[in-house]
Parts: C-alpha cells; sequence; structure tokens
C-alpha cells in the first residue's frame, strides 16, 4: 500500500528537504533568519499543505546536502554568489531567490513564501495548465494573486491559487479558488496580480489585473527570477546557462 501511495504522488512521503540559505547578512541578521524560517515552516505546514500536499522541511544552513533543494536570500543579482547558479543548483537540485533590494516595501515574507510554494509545485518552471486547446496557464500559484497576502506568526505571507484554479470548467457554488477566497473562477486574477500565458504552443505573454499593475510590473528588476525561464525574450542574468528542452 505504501509503495502504491507514493506511485501516486510521485514523490517520496518524506519530506523534501529545503536549505534556507542567506547571503544577504546586510538586510537579514542570523535571528531573523531564524523566525522567518520557522514562520514559513509553520505557514507552510497549516496553510498550504492540506491544499497541496508535498511536505517539505525548511532549515537554516550554509552547506547543505547534496540532496536538498535551496531557498537562497541574495542582496540582488548581482551578488558574488549568484554567478554560476540558474534554475537548477550545480547538483541539479531546484533552487529559488530571493532578491531582497529588488523587493522594495513588499516584506520579504511574502516574496519567499511566493518563492517556497511556487518551487515546490513546479521546481523547474516548466509546467502548463490547458484552459482551451489555444491557451495554456504557466503552474504558477501565487502571481495570479501576489499582491494578497494573510499572517503567519506575524509575518505576510502570499496568498496562493487552489488547485480549482487551474480546472476549465464550471465548478459548484462556494468552489474556493484562492486561500483567501478573493477569486470566482478558474484562471482569473486580482487588479495586483499577473499571469503568464502561452498561446498556440509558442508565443509567451504576461497578462496583468490592471494597468498600475503592468506599470509596477515593468520597473521590477526580473534578473534571475524563476518566472523569466518559460519567457525566450525573459531578462535572464547574463552568467545564467540557457537550459536545454526535452523533447
Amino acid at each position: 500500500m505504501k509503495k502504491a501511495r507514493r506511485a501516486l504522488l510521485g514523490r517520496s512521503m518524506n519530506p523534501v528537504r529545503i536549505a534556507c540559505i542567506n547571503y544577504a547578512e546586510k538586510t537579514i541578521d542570523d535571528r531573523m533568519m531564524s523566525k522567518l524560517t520557522a514562520a514559513l515552516q509553520k505557514c507552510y505546514d497549516k496553510h498550504f499543505l492540506p491544499v497541496w500536499g508535498y511536505p517539505v522541511d525548511l532549515y537554516v544552513a550554509r552547506k547543505p546536502k547534496a540532496t536538498d533543494w535551496q531557498l537562497v536570500y541574495f542582496d540582488d543579482a548581482s551578488h558574488k554568489n549568484m554567478l554560476g547558479r540558474h534554475e537548477l543548483t550545480h547538483r541539479r537540485q531546484p533552487i529559488s531567490k530571493i532578491f531582497v533590494k529588488a523587493l522594495g516595501d513588499e516584506p520579504v515574507s511574502v516574496a519567499a513564501s511566493h518563492e517556497l510554494f511556487e518551487m515546490v509545485l513546479d521546481p523547474m518552471a516548466n509546467l502548463w495548465a490547458d484552459k482551451n486547446r489555444n491557451t495554456q496557464y504557466a503552474y504558477e500559484v501565487c502571481d495570479a494573486v501576489e499582491e494578497d497576502c494573510f499572517v503567519v506568526s506575524g509575518f505576510p505571507m502570499s496568498n496562493f491559487v487552489y488547485p480549482s484554479w487551474f480546472e476549465p470548467f464550471k465548478h459548484p457554488r462556494g468552489t474556493k479558488f484562492d486561500h483567501k477566497g478573493t477569486l470566482k473562477e478558474p484562471f482569473s486574477m486580482t487588479e495586483g496580480g499577473y499571469v503568464i500565458k502561452k498561446v498556440n504552443g509558442r508565443k509567451v505573454i504576461r497578462a496583468f489585473g490592471s494597468p498600475a499593475k503592468r506599470r509596477r510590473f515593468a520597473k521590477e528588476d526580473r534578473r534571475g527570477h524563476r518566472s523569466e525561464f518559460r519567457d525566450p525574450q525573459g531578462v535572464h542574468h547574463p552568467r545564467r546557462r540557457k537550459s536545454r528542452r526535452q523533447g
């Protein structure tokens, strides 16, 4: 029975260990890093895990184990430890990055929870959900509601969508499409959200919840951000190796 359950989940029933590494020491001290990591774990276990599954074990580290995933905090995309990093570590494990200086007024916990949630469900940033035969939506669970948040242990955390958000059919009355219950239908977004779409199997475009969101997005430094990996014209880090497509 245990083997069958593991086959259905597609992963081990044991938690995925994720090393939280701090290269932004001027902004995040050791005490804050410890409190933030604990809050992220509590948020994940209480709010995200019951909806999406996939248990994780977050821990603060300098040298993660070879088999561990990574959630890494940088000052910005020009940080010396940023060189050579891409969507996988050199040991071929998933990695997500938070660039603290680029956040502006956004709390680091919102960005960290956003990256954590999305890395767990789509580690390689290469999954798409069909809305119809011509349009696919990126399997990103926070982008559509990314400016909404809720509080855990004093830290604001990113809202996220539910599996129903990716299901292009009519749902029963009362169905939730995001954790805060703001959205009313699949593939919708808040005024502060955006989505990445692929049209006719080729063209990748972004759609925004409002003109104001589009303007804010245009001012962001997107270098090294995982969502850029989906877009051939995206602003990738200059030292990032382009991944080879498997077909």
